[in-house]
């Protein structure tokens, strides 16, 4: 462990080297990779004290360093082979001033987004060879922004569960506590941004997949409105539950990825209803002062009360007085209804076998893998995921049954009574945590008790942020973190963006790990 450690140091010795050979001019501060956001590597290729190859190159180092040695946080399951030659390209690019906003911001892409020259294997060792013929749409607008698709992450196998498993790239540690799970299912990429392997990342979220990881990470994470962003080309779960959307350190760097990721997809079609609900820019739109005057519910049947709730507790009454300090105004309510219906809103289980097969269907007849029924008959799946599959293809015909035409009115039910509370009490959003306990402990399948359904059981987007972190132990020595979520009616996501982005910038909660800490 200790050679290993000390190997990890030197690649990290080389990265500081890579960046302070680059020639800075004699106005430019020295630019410094970890916690860099879109702002300060953009200024800092302005000045003339950071090349897209060095910064590349730095990031490498740092998976090579972390992700299996050191840590060995089994973040990453592919590194994109061509990366070190697009960002030649793009330094020579950069000299005739045609870029776009993410020009060379290097992106982790969790790998259910397909790409056209890197396996898509949602984590399956059956699939780790399939390679798609296009990107999907996210990926293409991702790429022409200008960005560097740097690694495909790992995940929580075909997105089924919690805690960031698979068959092909085992199981996923968080760099806060290398005892627990970093969330899921989209746990690579936030274990990665959290260590700064990029800037920026992707996530699928049918349950919360997007906003565990950032919770568990300390990160920032948006589950949009649907109709928002595309779902094509992205390995499915459900046709109502699915969305997809940024992970990234700061309210700005994800609204700058979800301003490129939004958009009208005619392959799918449900991307026609949010036709006319984009602004010009999320990012430009944010507003520091956003707290001044909004009214924020607190659901306190989100909250738990039980000793294992103590941390997470303490750090949402925090996030609250620093609201209120802000010039917020909080309301404390309950919704019974949320009790009752919550525990039957899902519909993805019935939903899978139909979702799957059109996905493989679309990828052709070479494929190593053409159908849900093959899939499963591989039996290659994580345990507890090949269970998972198992019972969803044993479902026939599933959209047609009692249970799901039951699941698909209680989703109504619950999104008219959140709409109600919040029109009753003039509500700008709700602010609960995300979980109400810490990060699961490595060994375990799911991750107990998330708040997630509140927004994918209605549809409504939510915006999770760094809330905290808790006690300090000696597996986490500055705690393990806890994400606060703030979810607002259909196409808020300007107005939840600025007002997790106005207590961004007063409470400055985000810490880096100190598993993957640079040496001083």
């Amino acid at each position: 462990m200790k050679s290993r450690a000390r190997k990890a140091a030197a690649l990290l010795l080389t990265t500081s080297s890579l960046l302070a050979a680059v020639p800075i001019s004699a106005h430019a501060k020295p630019f410094v990779l970890e916690e860099a956001t879109v702002d300060s590597i953009h200024a800092a290729f302005k000045d003339g004290s950071l090349t897209c190859t060095a910064l590349v190159k730095s990031y490498l180092a740092r998976i090579e360093a972390f992700d299996k040695q050191g840590p060995s946080l089994r973040a990453v399951l592919t590194l994109n082979p061509q990366a070190l030659a697009q960002a030649q390209k793009m330094d020579a690019q950069y000299k005739s001033g045609k870029v776009g906003p993410l020009f060379c911001i290097p992106v982790l892409l969790k790998d259910n987004f397909n790409t056209f020259d890197m396996p898509t294997s949602g984590g399956n060792a059956a699939m780790k060879t399939s390679q798609p013929a296009a990107d999907a749409f996210t990926v293409d607008r991702i790429r022409k922004a200008g960005a560097l698709i740097l690694a495909k992450t790992n995940l929580q196998e075909f997105a089924r569960g919690g805690v960031s498993n698979s068959s092909l790239g085992g199981q996923v540690l968080n760099p806060y506590d290398l005892t627990r799970t970093p969330g899921g299912s989209s746990g690579g990429t936030g274990a990665g941004l959290a260590s700064n392997y990029a800037v920026l990342g992707t996530g699928s979220d049918t349950g919360q997949s997007i906003r565990s990881p950032a919770s568990a990470n300390s990160l920032v994470g948006i589950r949009v409105t649907r109709g928002l962003v595309s779902r094509a080309g992205v390995i499915p779960n459900s046709a109502t539950q699915d969305e997809v959307g940024p992970l990234a350190r700061t309210v700005k760097d994800a609204a700058r990825l979800l301003d490129v990721m939004a958009g009208y997809d005619p392959k799918d079609p449900i991307t026609a209803l949010g036709v006319g609900h984009q602004p010009a820019s999320y990012a430009a739109g944010l507003n520091a002062t956003a707290l001044k005057g909004a009214r924020i519910g607190v659901m306190g049947n989100l909250y738990g009360k039980e000793e294992r709730h103590a941390d997470v507790n303490r750090v949402m009454e925090q996030v609250i007085k620093t609201m209120e300090a802000r010039g917020a105004t909080v309301v404390r309510f309950t919704l019974p209804e949320y009790d009752t219906l919550s525990q039957n809103v899902s519909t993805d289980r019935y939903e899978a076998r139909v979702v799957f097969d059109k996905y493989f269907a679309d990828l052709g007849p070479g494929a190593p893998v053409t159908s849900f029924r093959q899939l499963v008959d591989t039996k290659t799946a994580a345990p507890d995921v090949q269970k998972i599959m198992e019972a969803e293809i044993a479902i026939e015909d599933g959209l047609n049954s009692a249970v799901y035409r039951e699941r698909t009115l209680n989703r109504e039910k619950l999104r008219i009574a959140v709409a109600s509370k919040m029109a009753d009490l003039k509500l700008d959003a709700i602010l609960y945590p995300l979980q109400r306990i810490l990060p699961a402990p490595t060994g375990q399948y799911d991750q107990p008790e998330r708040n997630g359904v509140l927004s994918h059981g209605t549809g409504f987007p939510a915006v999770t942020f760094q809330g905290g972190f808790s006690t300090p132990s000696a597996t986490a020595p500055i705690g393990v973190p806890i994400g606060a979520e703030l979810l607002g009616r259909d196409y808020s996501e300007p107005k939840l963006l600025s007002l997790a982005y106005s207590f961004e910038q007063a409470a400055k909660v985000r810490k880096m790990p100190t598993s993957t800490a640079a040496p001083m």
